[in-house]
């Protein structure tokens, strides 16, 4: 029985070492499914997306009409992400809705409205139309598309640049009509004194997209409410264990103009 110990310990090590490779192979083929197949699969549900858009403008007479679950009903640039950078806005936040793309929270504001547009997408796998959104910085133009017009959003400042912010913005001609959105005679900053560029946070803070974020209920009057965006996504990479939001401030509104597209628009807010 001794004798054929050291034969038991090889076959248990050599067990134990084929499940680890078959397991990592496992782990293998799913981070690939996750990271390659998902966003492959989402492409092509983007591209069938974008065309349903296109041909439903062309065909439709109320520009402003209650956008559909699911359905898209505009479109997201960064400029600073590429003259590539594009994906539809659907209705919705739904795991379904977000393998499509960004989608819209439907229980806040559209775009160009007054209180918090807030949208939500992937930063991994399904596209991942946010994953570089840790590249932001201050000013950098957010542009939202629907049937007629082009919002440009700018995102706010960071916490830490908020002390020198207005001798920062003078250096900076696109920092020009972002403000703090701060309350200087409030030690707290006022309504918006939590409202940031980037602001990392737990995923159960949802009024994040609140009308006036961080503030749940907010005694501010729908008029009187900053024209917000906000997006959402998961943080860190490959993790869902916190929350990485972006807020941004709406600077311009422009009626498209025939003919004319989203590189003309570029060239109108100067990030051409």
């Amino acid at each position: 029985m001794t004798a054929s110990r050291p034969g038991s310990v090889r076959r248990t090590i050599r067990v134990v070492g084929e499940l680890l490779v078959t397991i990592g192979i496992v782990v293998l083929l799913f981070v690939v499914y996750q990271v390659y197949v998902t966003d492959w699969v989402s492409a092509g549900k983007q591209r069938e997306a974008s065309a349903e858009l296109d041909d439903r403008w062309s065909r439709e007479r109320e520009v402003r009409a209650t956008p559909i679950d699911g359905k898209a009903f505009a479109r997201i640039f960064i400029p600073s992400f590429g003259a590539d950078y594009e994906f539809t806005i659907q209705e919705g936040v739904d795991p379904a809705t977000l393998a499509i793309g960004p989608g819209h929270y439907k229980d806040t504001a559209l775009p160009g409205e007054p209180g918090n547009f807030a949208v939500a997408g992937h930063r991994v796998g399904k596209g991942a139309p946010f994953n570089d959104l840790d590249l932001l910085n201050s000013c950098d133009a957010i542009v939202i598309e629907t049937a007629d017009r082009y919002f440009v959003y700018r995102v706010l400042p960071m916490k830490e640049e908020m002390a020198s912010w207005e001798e920062r913005k003078r250096r900076r001609p696109k920092c020009a009509n972002v403000s703090t959105l701060r309350v200087p005679s409030a030690a707290d900053g006022g309504p918006y004194g939590a409202t940031f560029g980037r602001v990392i946070v737990t995923p159960d803070r949802r009024d994040a997209v609140a009308p006036v974020p961080y503030q749940a209920r907010a005694g501010v009057p729908v008029t009187s409410r900053a024209p917000l965006l906000t997006l959402t996504t998961c943080h860190p990479k490959f993790s869902a264990r916190l929350r990485m939001i972006i807020h941004a401030v709406l600077t311009d509104e422009f009626q498209k103009r025939p003919s004319a597209g989203y590189a003309d628009l570029l060239g109108r807010i100067g990030e051409a």
